[in-house]
């Protein structure tokens, strides 16, 4: 089974081809392809390659199949005695995308 971890959005991922996974937010519209040149290792039938930080040949490619929102999150600061009390939520923007080739 050949693998792949590439860097995207400050955060690396383990992708194999036809895995889905939620990204930080990129650029395209549903249905439009992506690549990822940040690879950083690759693992097939012929051994494992590992970049320094980088390999320079290596490229992932997918599909974007989601533009969407994350999971909320709550922000709570409190300072005790002084009635001093803040809630604030966030909602990260992501994009799904699903990896189709590993070269």
């Amino acid at each position: 089974m050949s693998y792949a971890v590439i860097r995207t959005g400050g955060k690396q991922y383990r992708v194999s081809p036809g895995l889905t996974l939620a990204v930080e937010k990129l650029d395209g519209k549903v249905g439009d392809p992506v690549a990822f040149h940040e690879v950083l290792l690759t693992s097939d039938d012929n051994g494992l390659r590992v970049g320094d930080p980088l390999l320079e040949d290596s490229t992932v490619d997918g599909v974007i199949v989601g533009q969407n929102r994350g999971r909320r999150i709550l922000v709570y600061k409190k300072k005790r005695r002084k009635n001093y009390r803040r809630r604030q939520g966030h909602r990260q923007y992501e994009t799904t995308v699903q990896v189709t080739e590993i070269h």
